[in-house]
């Protein structure tokens, strides 16, 4: 689980786990650049529709949350650790 809050492109993820990695990444920070060929390289590491669906509504959901807490100030909780930090 650390691998992957410091940098998931180098922890040791599966075929399908990398692939939604991929995807959410894109979602994230280009959106709309997304292609039907991102939803194929999913099929193709194994994810079936509903699947998909769900993953897109879980990477929709936590980047509207964030945005909502950036644009309202909200602090981040003290107790929790910053990503990538031990």
């Amino acid at each position: 689980m650390h691998a992957v809050a410091r940098d998931w492109r180098t922890a040791p993820l599966s075929l399908v786990d990398r692939a939604l990695c991929e995807f959410a990444a894109k979602l994230t920070h280009t959106p709309g650049k997304m292609l039907p060929a991102d939803l194929d390289a999913l099929r193709s590491a194994g994810l079936d529709d509903r699947a998909i669906h769900d993953a897109v509504q879980v990477i929709a959901y936590f980047n509207y949350i964030n945005r909502v807490a950036d644009s309202l100030g909200v602090e981040p909780e003290d107790f929790i650790q910053p990503w990538g930090k031990p």
